[in-house]
């Protein structure tokens, strides 16, 4: 697999903080009272920052340190989408958004922050801006190639998982 840690040397870890319950360290913006929700496998977290007029939402963190989704055990990563439904409902529950939406960024060109693995689910509004990008219909020819590219790397990664 092509996968190396972007971690810098020393990193210490806010979301491993929370879990065991200590967030003294001064570069952790997290805090005990961000916390929504804790088993032995799960935390849900309020996010630190927020995006555009309707800021406030919510994280899914493993409690293990687990920097990436490559890094998530089949089980575990089964556990977070699960879950990933039963927070977005409680959000409806709570804020009443007009939806929902979920997120999640691997490594640093994926805009990953916090290495750490972790689920962001949003309550979404019609004028929330929260994806800004300016979406583009792909030419048929186009998607095909990028289909004979992505298939034989499909079927390697699921011979390797067995």
């Amino acid at each position: 697999m092509r996968w190396k840690s972007h971690a810098p040397e020393g990193y210490i870890c806010p979301f491993c903080a929370v879990a065991a319950g200590d967030v003294s360290d001064p570069g952790n913006r997290c805090e005990l009272s961000d916390l929504v929700y804790q088993d032995e496998d799960l935390l849900v977290l309020i996010a630190c920052d927020g995006f555009g007029p309707h800021a406030g939402h919510a994280m899914i963190i493993p409690a293990a340190h687990r920097e990436a989704l490559y890094d998530l055990e089949d089980e575990l990563l089964a556990k977070i989408s699960i879950f990933s439904r039963h927070v977005a409902l409680a959000i409806k529950l709570a804020w009443n958004p007009e939806g929902t939406s979920v997120r999640q960024h691997n490594e640093p060109a994926g805009n990953q922050h916090v290495w750490h693995y972790h689920l962001h689910v949003f309550p979404r509004y019609s004028d929330d801006l929260l994806y800004r990008q300016i979406r583009h219909p792909l030419q048929v020819d186009y998607r095909a190639r990028l289909a004979d590219e992505l298939r034989p790397a499909l079927q390697k990664v699921l011979t390797a998982a067995g």
